[in-house]
């Protein structure tokens, strides 16, 4: 049994050579200039192989520390990471380009691309799941991305990157303000009326400009109506009849009564 054991490793030795007994193969980049090893990166990207752009960018700025090419190469594998569906990666990578040169003129892109990074990160988290439980839901990386985006316009309102930002902003806010409500509509279905006033509350304090302000106001008028609250349900009531005239909560019903819970939430 011995003998065989010998036997076989000789025979993985020698299909394998002796090369794995070596040194690793010689690095054929080793002569290649910054500028030969940007441009061999770039060609990567092209082709879609981030992975190894990531590399050659890396091996560039670790060779070049302080030349023109190193800085770029920061940013471009924060977008090599991105497009690689690393995340944590891209972030960390803007975060660094950020730090290490404050006042260089595409800083702004990496703004742009650390809110981008959480924006994309969290459409599975913001989108509805049918049978998750909605508190349980973690926008985070929704508020990241919209820091990330008011970073940006506040530092570089005429940055080429900054209507979009804003546009993003503005999806973002209603998406925040529409997870909070779905989060209260859930507490409101299961009896638990002040955790959803405090959900409601969190809206119009925080999103005052969302479209989701209207069905809050109806949120805290129904649930201080099921707490035995009147004053302040009729009070909520008519925050809400003075801002949404027309609002749907409010058809056939001039004060909140028990059926109007059933009219808005489809009883």
């Amino acid at each position: 049994m011995r003998a065989r054991s010998v036997a076989a490793l000789l025979l993985v030795l020698a299909l394998g050579g002796c090369g794995w007994l070596k040194p690793g193969a010689p690095d054929e980049t080793a002569d290649w200039s910054a500028q030969r090893l940007y441009q061999e990166a770039k060609e990567n990207m092209t082709s879609g192989n981030w992975a190894t752009a990531v590399k050659m960018f890396e091996r560039l700025e670790a060779r070049y520390p302080y030349g023109r090419y190193a800085q770029q190469a920061q940013l471009e594998i924060a977008y090599a990471y991105f497009k690689d569906n690393e995340p944590a990666s891209a972030i960390a990578a803007c975060d660094r380009f950020i730090k290490l040169h404050p006042s260089h003129q595409n800083v702004d892109y990496a703004y742009y691309l650390k809110g981008l990074v959480n924006f994309n990160d969290d459409m599975g988290l913001i989108a509805e799941y049918a049978e998750q439980d909605p508190s349980e839901r973690d926008p985070q990386s929704a508020r990241n991305s919209f820091d990330a985006f008011r970073d940006l316009v506040t530092r570089f309102p005429d940055s080429k990157y900054t209507p979009d930002a804003l546009a993003r902003m503005r999806y973002l806010v209603n998406a925040l303000a529409t997870h909070e409500i779905a989060v209260a509509r859930y507490y409101m279905k299961r009896g638990a009326y002040l955790a959803a006033v405090n959900r409601a509350q969190y809206v119009l304090k925080t999103y005052p400009q969302a479209p989701s302000n209207e069905e809050a106001l109806a949120i805290m008028a129904t649930a201080y109506e099921k707490m035995d609250m009147p004053e302040l349900s009729q009070g909520a009531a008519r925050v809400l009849a003075t801002n949404f005239p027309q609002s749907r909560y409010l058809k056939g019903y001039r004060v909140p009564t028990a059926a109007w819970w059933k009219l808005w939430a489809g009883d």
